[in-house]
């Protein structure tokens, strides 16, 4: 609990009451490419989780220690849950780094985007003040991106595991009048799924994000701290969801028919 008041104490000490915006602000223009304060989060964190990565690996040992422990304690939770959608160990085995790092990359950046400095650090643009950091998931370019890798990649596991004709025979199939619109309607799916998983993790994160700088402006300090355990677990959840969808369509796509 006192780290908690402390970084609301932390995060109050930042804070200023800033104009919301739905879009992500550009800081910089390199080209015709604009460098957002979202994409800038987005790159902290990739190379945050590359650092522990790396350090970690240095630590691992057959004689696991505390942290390698708990981490193997995790790792093996989500493979059961992987293995009891997917039906096999192998299969778990074999998606298991897809699905882990989409609920990690995930979850580090909601993680930071709660982060004292973040939402209220300013940089000044030729179109005036605006934030340096935003959190990544309350853009929706990021959450629309993450969407349709997960989308995109998932038809190609199952391209891979039952065939191109087959997994495309889903949406293209001219058997009878029937089939021609089930497979019209299975592709629509697909696009549904991509408009559904990018609009819950924008909305969600975004809505906290807001609740966040309103709490903080009005009843600083104290009055924030289970606000902010409010969007710790917001932000597992959301990370939850996401990875459990895309697993969820990874068990779809590459099941195969008896």
């Amino acid at each position: 609990m006192q780290f908690f008041i402390l970084w609301a104490i932390i995060k109050c000490q930042f804070l200023i009451m800033q104009e919301i915006s739905i879009k992500a602000e550009e800081l910089i223009k390199i080209g015709e490419f604009g460098i957002t304060n979202s994409l800038i989060l987005s790159l902290l964190v990739l190379i945050f989780l590359g650092v522990v990565s790396f350090l970690f690996n240095k630590k691992i040992s057959l004689i696991p220690g505390k942290l390698q422990s708990l981490v193997e304690m995790l790792v093996e939770k989500l493979l059961n849950l992987m293995e009891a959608t997917l039906g096999s160990r192998e299969l778990a085995e074999k998606y298991f780094p897809f699905i882990a790092t989409i609920f990690l990359f995930i979850l580090v950046c909601n993680l930071f985007g709660i982060f004292p400095g973040v939402g209220s650090l300013i940089f000044e643009t030729k179109h005036g003040e605006v934030s340096f950091l935003r959190s990544p998931a309350s853009d929706l370019n990021f959450t629309l991106a993450i969407a349709i890798i997960s989308v995109i990649l998932t038809n190609l596991f199952g391209i891979l595991a039952v065939g191109f004709f087959k997994h495309i025979g889903k949406f293209i199939s001219f058997k009878g009048p029937i089939s021609f619109f089930i497979g019209i309607l299975e592709f629509v799916s697909e696009m549904a799924k991509i408009i559904s998983l990018s609009f819950r993790l924008f909305g969600n994160v975004f809505a906290g994000e807001v609740l966040l700088i309103i709490i903080f402006s009005l009843v600083p300090y104290v009055a924030p701290i289970p606000f902010l355990f409010l969007e710790l677990f917001v932000g597992f959840i959301q990370a939850f969801v996401f990875s459990s969808l895309t697993l969820v369509s990874i068990a779809m796509h590459t099941a195969k028919e008896h």
